[in-house]
């Protein structure tokens, strides 16, 4: 490395024999070991230290190898993870590859071969890791194909991605939790002038905030405790791309002035450096925290806000455009065919009706779960109701739309839907409205719409 360190690498496995092992060996050949006995030590380890390499078995108590590598992903993308096994299929070491592993090692190890592979990923650090970052946005690139909806809310969503994607400005993506957020961010950079380079999302919120400085801009060797080398931070790493920063209300205040920096005058100070380097990159941000409410109650700061929200882009919640539903269920069905090796149709007529009517508090993420459970459980050609989980079967007394017709479902569910809550809110539409978790004046809308008594738009 630059500073002539070996490196940091963390040891992960619940047998004795082969931990202490490799530590040893690793330990001859010049780098700083930790090793951790079980799944919930290493992702401690994770926690606190920096490691140029994980080396963990694939299964342990408290967290297994694959548990690591997500945290790894999430608290250090530049970590480079190699996983070992005595249990390898094929699924195993595609799904670890898919995941962001750089390799995946058999049992018994060969001390050589060891030795070899994390010398020559050190060396190559750079390169791997932008290659595990690419290999990773080739198989998430069905995300694009999420930005799926048909619903005037979600039309305007697309026009405005494909208007400011091939600017240089910064986005403001806001929305509830499992909107898709980080999938309107994707299409941004599909369409962007930078879509050959690399995309770096980064979890603000779950980095923790000991790290989240060294992670976003470096930092130089001594530091801090833990600190054996020198390390770029995302924001050299990007390179010219685009850096997604996900959750950004949760980054704190003295962090804010170093984001506002980089933003601005498109350069970072690394944790230890006194001079500070240039980057050019592209910056996306989300969150679903009302931003403008933290400014005022001093929590962000309002210049940063500013900066951030040259262009803001909302995302509506699914239950805002149930008649989004039937095209996402068919997406999920055709992306968890590939993965579950189902050969799932679609969801029968009874299944849908129940789709298109529950309050998907969860959003879209929730849905595809949902759909992931039914297929998991299903047989056959069709998703029917009982393979649906347990929140989602039907209560007795739930209206049932006449026929098979989608729209006239939908139509049926909303009406009763919304008759309930007008009735406990005793004919309050404010009241109703707050509690549907939609506008005043989308409420009116949907009251006439449906032909619901009292559906005259207040003028104000």
């Amino acid at each position: 490395m630059a500073d002539g360190s070996k490196g940091a690498i963390l040891v992960a496995d619940d047998e004795a024999a082969v931990r202490e092992s490799v530590a040893e060996v690793l330990r001859d050949e010049g780098y700083q070991v930790t090793a951790a006995a079980d799944g919930t030590s290493a992702l401690q380890a994770l926690e606190s230290h920096d490691f140029d390499v994980v080396l963990s078995d694939l299964r342990m108590p408290g967290a297994n190898g694959l548990a690591i590598l997500r945290r790894a992903r999430e608290v250090s993308p530049q970590t480079l993870v190699l996983l070992m096994t005595a249990h390898a299929t094929v699924d195993t070491a595609i799904e670890a590859l898919q995941r962001g592993a750089q390799d995946y090692l058999l049992k018994p190890l060969i001390f050589e071969d060891v030795l070899h592979k994390i010398d020559h990923l050190i060396r190559h650090r750079q390169v791997a890791w932008e290659n595990q970052m690419l290999r990773s946005q080739v198989a998430q690139q069905w995300d694009f194909d999420n930005l799926v909806g048909s619903a005037p809310a979600m039309r305007e969503v697309m026009k405005l991605v494909r208007r400011v994607a091939p600017t240089p400005s910064t986005v403001l993506i806001t929305g509830e939790s499992g909107v898709g957020k980080e999938v309107v961010a994707r299409a941004i950079h599909h369409f962007s002038e930078v879509r050959e380079r690399i995309l770096l999302p980064v979890n603000c919120g779950a980095i923790p905030e000991t790290l989240l400085e060294s992670q976003l801009f470096g930092h130089l060797r001594g530091a801090f405790t833990g600190a054996i080398s020198n390390q770029e931070g995302l924001f050299q790493r990007a390179r010219g791309g685009t850096i997604f920063l996900d959750e950004i209300g949760d980054v704190p205040l003295n962090l804010q002035v170093k984001l506002l920096r980089a933003i601005e005058q498109k350069e970072i100070l690394p944790v230890g450096a006194t001079n500070p380097m240039k980057v050019e990159v592209r910056v996306i941000a989300a969150t679903n925290r009302d931003l403008a409410h933290a400014v005022e109650e001093g929590t962000f700061r309002d210049d940063l806000y500013y900066r951030l929200n040259v262009v803001g882009i909302e995302i509506p919640p699914l239950r805002e455009r149930r008649e989004d539903i039937p095209a996402l269920v068919q997406h999920f069905i055709a992306l968890h065919n590939r993965e579950l090796r189902k050969t799932f149709k679609g969801a029968d007529g009874a299944t849908m009706k129940v789709l298109l009517s529950s309050p998907w508090k969860g959003n879209v993420r929730e849905l595809d779960n949902v759909i992931e459970h039914a297929m998991i459980l299903g047989e056959g050609d069709w998703i029917t109701i009982a393979d649906l989980p347990r929140a989602f079967k039907p209560e007795v007394g739930v209206p049932t739309a006449v026929g098979d017709d989608l729209r006239e479902a939908l139509r049926t569910y909303e009406k009763a839907h919304i008759q309930a809550v007008l009735a406990n809110a005793d004919g309050d539409k404010r009241i109703a409205a707050e509690r549907l978790g939609v506008s005043l004046s989308s409420l009116y809308r949907k009251i006439d719409e449906l032909g619901l008594a009292g559906g005259s738009v207040p003028s104000s």
